[in-house]
């Protein structure tokens, strides 16, 4: 009764279409932002944005790049890191180098670097997929994290090999750098995944999502209707890709602030990305939302509970949280595959007919 759909009537195919056609939904959505943009910036702390928030935002726009190649295109990718290292050593060479230059411009300049890179690594889907084209971009994983550790021309010849990012002031306000207002940083994140989160929703609602889906579901019988499987699968490489840079851009810039490929950049990046996928949800830009507010807040609530409410030692705990995120792996691929963003869908399904039963 509380999420019927009954009575809002659309008077043509562009209302009936619209990413939100439900009022309900739009009012949840219009709630989370104003809450977002309105009331958590005047509650911020240093601790809530470097330990919370930051990564959240981060993560989520990565996990939407990982989302668009894997969950709706269907081709498995293991080398979400290293293209992070690309967007975050772009930032920074965009930065050193024209000191001027606007942070969204570079923030988004970033991506489109990353974009061409993931193109390249993206040639081999051409032939292979699955298991094969795993083990392909596993393989870009750690070529990139040792072209950055190998060539000092990345880090500007920094003796230590480490990147630190300069301070960037943005309109009269400092986004990067030390002393840099936690609620200035979180706003500016903010900004620029709600605003390329939409653009994924769009994106995949389109032509170019559905032929994803296509060559996700039967490769061959969506080159049979038309579609073009070099087109289909490129572009999704590009614009995972570009997602993924801008995701390791603001990883970077905003949130960490220095970085060596070695450590921010390594293996277990690519897979805590793909985690926040599985859970969250293949094939949905919510899901890509809800696993990386899981992966987040996870370790903190039960460093909190074990550590300081059960006095368990700091190392227990963490052979706990590792232990505990890949039994949670498992559950969702046998419980539920599509993940959270599949309980909300049957949540919203349960208010429609409550208080009644089925």
């Amino acid at each position: 009764m509380f999420y019927r759909e009954t009575g809002q009537f659309k008077t043509s195919y562009t209302a009936d279409e619209a990413i939100f056609p439900i009022a309900q939904d739009r009012w949840f959505i219009f709630g989370v932002i104003a809450i977002a943009v309105f009331v958590v910036p005047f509650l911020i702390d240093d601790y809530g944005a470097n330990a919370v928030l930051l990564p959240f935002l981060a993560y989520a726009l990565a996990a939407i790049g990982l989302n668009i190649l894997t969950g709706y295109c269907g081709q498995v990718s293991l080398g979400t890191g290293g293209f992070m290292a690309v967007g975050a050593y772009s930032t920074y060479k965009l930065v050193t180098a024209y000191p001027d230059l606007n942070l969204i411009v570079i923030v988004i300049l970033s991506g489109l670097i990353t974009a061409a890179v993931g193109v390249l690594f993206g040639l081999p889907s051409l032939r292979i997929k699955g298991f094969y084209l795993a083990v392909a971009t596993l393989a870009a994983q750690f070529f990139l994290v040792w072209m950055f550790n190998k060539f000092d021309w990345f880090c500007n010849n920094c003796a230590t090999g480490q990147i630190t990012m300069p301070t960037v002031d943005m309109f009269g306000l400092q986004i990067t750098g030390p002393g840099a207002d936690p609620a200035t940083r979180y706003l500016f994140c903010l900004g620029i995944v709600a605003v390329f989160a939409l653009l994924a929703k769009n994106i995949v609602r389109g032509r170019i999502g559905r032929e994803w889906m296509a060559i996700r579901d039967m490769d061959i019988a969506a080159e049979i209707i038309g579609i073009r499987p070099l087109q289909a699968k490129l572009s999704a490489f590009a614009v995972s890709s570009f997602y993924v840079g801008m995701a390791g851009s603001l990883y970077f810039g905003v949130w960490l602030s220095s970085a060596e490929p070695g450590e921010a950049f390594d293996i277990n990046q690519s897979f805590l990305v793909l985690f926040m996928v599985i859970i969250g949800g293949l094939g949905s830009i919510m899901g890509s939302f809800l696993g990386a507010a899981f992966i987040v807040l996870m370790p903190l609530v039960l460093k909190n509970f074990m550590v300081d409410g059960l006095n368990i030692a700091v190392v227990t705990a963490k052979h706990v949280e590792i232990t505990l995120m890949g039994v949670l792996i498992i559950f969702f691929l046998i419980v539920e595959p599509h993940g959270l963003a599949r309980l909300w869908q049957i949540a919203k399904e349960k208010l429609r007919l409550w208080p009644f039963p089925h």
